[in-house]
Order: structure tokens, then sequence, then C-alpha cells
């Protein structure tokens, strides 16, 4: 499979609609064979109910797109770091070769627009490239406009009602100039909370004094208990504050009302970073998200204590995403386009999530879809950050399966996965980490030989579970058990790779803030500086331990990479001489 090379979705039949000669000729765009486990059809839907549709433009030069991430991210390239400006991500000029980003030939938007035209439809864009349409009808016109018969079902465990359709059809005329129609065909289970498995624990009320780190001499408390200065040892993080340097803010999303807590915040700081007590973050809301200070959520606190305590001095943006999205996968679209429109004074540098879907519960062309968003934020300097998934090689959670079960987006190349190690120094993998390999997206350049050499090590184990020709995951991996948080004003020990993701973003966000000051650009989309031969020596190996699930051992966690620990640790002190500070 070549990278975003859709599977072929569509069958041409003759369909006959209503429009115009022009686009009477209708072709099955996408289709599913039958209703999806943990749906089930729960009848008709009122003909005048009114519903809320997706159009994905087809990109006029998403191979040049990709191209040119790639380019700016690859330090071997005279390109490195000359990330796109927003204005540039329409349109650029380098070296006498003319690009066009993500949007759409004019003829595209023409086209699709006047076949809504001729139904009687009008079209609002709502994505900054302009490639992404959307249009309110009724269920009536819906069934009409793409020659389908829309229902209402249930998702079983959570009872959660939604209007889908099992296959719909697009004009002949158009089929090239449309991705996907959204939400079609598309049954995605609503997104659960990570697996933090808090714990309340009773935490010495006198402020610890803090010490230079040195991997040298870690505590052994912190192999029970892990706190910010336990992280700062084991990693080398510096423990001086950043210079809050223009245009370097890390961004944290949060889904599914989970609020961070100013409160918690401060008993967090004043218990374990005294020396930042005062500091803060900022709220953005997006699909009317909210800033509820009366209902803190355990994922939040945890995700913003961490990069506030450990990137200290760098401004924090908690980016909480509401319930009031078209795109059906909780925002992971629209936070994209919020952020591509930031400006960007305020525009995080470094954005990092800790939310997941298993890859299979996505059609690939919405997978593919959500990975090109991810892949702009790449080009135009923002580094994206994914927790790899708490169900080892059963995915996001642990269940029941056969064959290994990739999460998303953690197989889209183009976002930086962060899966679990524990302990203290010389640190193994945690076995909860969510690792394997995509079944959508096929192995990157900067990856393959590190993919090629861990699957010979391992031979025919596990063979015909996993897809050996797949994106890796995860690229790295940092502390995810037992981790002390601040939670509704008491102390908690919580895990997951949730508590990795934030604490690699934050290192980042201080390396971030060393070039800014030295006058060189961030770092932007990651991977294949991580991969380069000056990036690798940045990490430590860990080559113990596995993440077990679907009734297995899981994969083992060996020299070099593998997709349980990804390249390994991280040191700080490393990482800042791989980038030449």
């Amino acid at each position: 499979m070549r990278l975003y090379s859709l599977l072929s979705l569509a069958t041409i039949v003759a369909v006959t609609n209503t429009s115009p000669t022009g686009h009477r000729v209708m072709v099955v765009h996408e289709s599913v064979a039958a209703v999806p486990s943990g749906f089930a059809h729960a009848g008709s839907v009122a003909p005048d109910q009114e519903i809320t549709l997706r159009i994905a433009l087809t990109q006029s030069d998403i191979a040049g797109l990709q191209a040119k991430t790639y380019a700016v991210s690859d330090p071997a390239n005279a390109l490195y770091g000359r990330h796109l400006t927003v204005d540039e991500a329409r349109i650029w000029m380098i070296d006498d070769f003319f690009y066009v980003l993500t949007p759409n030939a004019p003829a595209t938007v023409s086209d699709v627009s006047a076949w809504l035209s001729e139904n009687e439809i009008t079209a609002t864009s709502v994505s900054p490239a302009g490639d992404l349409l959307e249009i309110k009808l009724t269920v009536s016109k819906a069934n009409t406009l793409l020659g389908t018969q829309f229902s209402a079902f249930t998702h079983i465990a959570s009872g959660k009602s939604v209007i889908r359709t099992l296959s719909y059809s697009v004009p002949v005329s158009l089929q090239s100039h449309i991705q996907f129609v959204h939400p079609t065909i598309a049954f995605v289970p609503p997104l659960s909370l990570p697996s933090v498995n808090a714990v309340k624990f009773k935490r010495d009320t006198v402020v610890e004094e803090r010490v230079e780190p040195t991997s040298a001499t870690v505590p052994a408390s912190c192999a029970a208990v892990v706190n910010p200065a336990c992280i700062e040892t084991i990693y080398n993080f510096p423990t001086d504050i950043a210079n809050s340097s223009a245009q370097n803010t890390l961004g944290v999303a949060g889904y599914i009302d989970q609020y961070a807590n100013f409160a918690d915040l401060a008993l967090f700081l004043k218990n374990l970073r005294l020396e930042l007590v005062g500091s803060n973050f900022t709220v953005s809301e997006v699909d009317n998200g909210q800033n509820d200070q009366t209902s803190a959520g355990v994922e939040a606190d945890l995700d913003v204590e961490m990069v506030v305590s450990l990137a200290g001095g760098v401004p924090t943006t908690f980016i909480s995403v509401g319930d009031d999205n078209a795109d059906d996968v909780d925002g992971f679209i629209d936070i994209v386009n919020f952020i591509i429109a930031t400006p960007i004074e305020t525009r995080p540098t470094v954005l990092t999530t800790s939310y997941g879907f298993n890859e299979p519960n996505l059609p690939i062309s919405l997978a593919v879809g959500i990975c090109n968003a991810y892949m702009q934020l790449g080009a135009i300097g923002i580094s994206v950050l994914f927790a790899s998934g708490d169900g080892g090689v059963s995915g996001v959670q642990a269940t029941e399966c056969t064959n290994f079960v990739p999460t998303a987006p953690g197989g889209c190349p183009f976002i930086t996965s962060v899966g679990g190690s524990t302990g203290v120094p010389p640190q193994v993998a945690a076995s909860l980490s969510g690792g394997g390999f995509s079944n959508y997206f096929p192995t990157p350049d900067y990856q393959a030989a590190d993919v090629a050499a861990y699957i010979t090590s391992i031979g025919d184990e596990y063979a015909g579970l996993y897809n050996a020709s797949g994106r890796g995951f995860p690229d790295v991996a940092m502390q995810a058990l037992n981790v002390e948080i601040a939670w509704m004003d008491d102390f908690w020990l919580v895990g997951g790779t949730s508590c990795a993701s934030p604490m690699f973003a934050a290192m980042i966000a201080l390396v971030n803030d060393r070039l800014i000051a030295a006058g060189r650009p961030v770092l932007g989309f990651l991977n294949p500086f991580l991969y380069s031969p000056a990036g690798r020596p940045a990490f430590n190996d860990v080559t113990s331990g596995n993440n077990p699930g679907c009734g297995t051992n899981g994969f083992p966690a060996l020299h070099g990479w593998d997709p349980v620990t990804g390249l390994g640790t991280p040191d700080f002190n490393l990482l800042l001489t791989a980038v030449g500070l």
C-alpha cells in the first residue's frame, strides 16, 4: 500500500437521482458490509430531521505536501527547519517548484459546489485550507443527495444514538473530487477515558527540597512513587525555569468533559515544585468546550500538572474540546483547524493528546483524513504527540481479541507515539504500553530499517496477527506507572501512557525554548529527527519487558527500536547535544 493511497472503496453502479444531467450517474463511494460489532440498528429516522455532514474534498497535491513536510523535518535535508507559514500552507514557491498545499484545485470546489447548488444546498467551509465543506440538510434530502437510506443506530455499551448508513454514492463526475462524506458509514465508538487507575496516596505534607538531577543518583523511592523530582532525575530534565520565549506554547488537548483544575495544579506545585507556585495555564475552547472549575478531571489534571511542573516557564494552554462537533471523531479534526487558525504568537509548538481510538473502529478514509490534518500541523512546525494506548497489543485499553489491535492515530506516520516505561534506570517496558503495527499505514522510510530488523529478530512469532509492513509504534517511551498527581484536593498515584506523552511534550517544549533563544527554528514534526543518526543517541535503549494482550505475551522489548518502547527513553542533555546546543 502506498502512503495515503486509500483502499479502493468505490464500486460503480448505475443510480439515478434528481440532479441535472451532469450529476445523474452515481457511484458507490464508501460502504460497509454489515453493522459493525458494538452497534445495533435502531429503526428509521424522521425524514425532516436535520443532520450535519462534512464533505472532505480531494487535496490537489497531497503527495507534494508529504514530501515538503518530510523535507523540512529531516536533518539531512537542506530545507530542515524551514517550516511553512499558514499562508504558505496554501501556495508556496521554493527552489523553482510550485506547490499547492492541501486544498483544492478551483475545479474541485466549483464542481462540488455546483452539485450542491443543484440540490438547493449551501455549503460552508470549516477548515483554514478550504478542503472541508459542511452542509446542514434534512435526512430526506441527504438520502436523495447521496442515493442512500440513513437510519438510526445505537452504540450498545454507551447507549449513544447515531444516524448512519451502510453505503452512500456520489456522482461519477465528482468521484475524483471527493475524499469522503462524513459521518455516513463511520461507526466510531464514543471516546473513552484513558485507564489511569487512580489510587489515593497519602504523601508527606513537607515540601521536598529539589536538587540538581543526575541519573546516577535516582532515589530508591522513585520505584514506588514517581513525582517531578524523580522524572527530572531519571531523564535529566533541567531544574532552571525556561525563558518563556515568544512563540513557544505547549498545548494540551482535553476531551469528553475532562477539565483541568487551577486549584489542583496549585496544590501540586505547592507540594512538589515550590519554585513554580503561581504558575498556571490558559484555557482555549473548541466546539463549545468549557472551563469548568467545579468538575476536575483526573486525566486533564494529570496532563496539565505534568507539563507545567516539568516545562516550568513555558506557557501552557489547555484546549477544551466540547461535544458540539460535526467531525464525529470527538473534535480530533476540529482542534487541528482551531490550532491552524490561531495566531502564531500563541499557537502551540507542541501538542500532546492522551486519548485515541482503536484503528479498526475508523474507516480508512477517516483515518487518512485525520492523519493528513496532523501532517498539516507538522508542516507549520508543530510537534504532535499521542499516548500509544494502555492495552498492550490489544488497543487503547485491554480488550478481548485474536488479531493484534493497532491504535489510532498511533499508526499515523506524522505523529510521535509515546509508549510506557517504568522503574529506576535501567528502565523496563511498562506492560500496558500500547504498541504494534498499523493496518492502514505502511512503514515510513524513517523507520523502515528498524521495523525490518525487529521483525527479523522475532521471526515467525505472532505471524498473521499483525501487519509486518505497517507503520510501527510507539516511537519513544517514558514513565507510565505510579505517577503522583493532585486531583480533587488530594494526592493520587496513576498510570498509563497518558502520563508519558505530556512528559515528553514538556521535554520537547524545553528544547524548543533553547532553540528559539539561539535564534533557531523549533523542532516541528519530530520523527525524521528522532530516527536520524543525530537523534538516536539521545535515547536510552529499553531491552526488557513486553506488552501482553490478545491472549499472548505481546511484543518483547529488544535491542534497538521495538513496538513496546520505540527508540527508548529520552535524556534531555543528550537531546540538546543532538540538536547542536
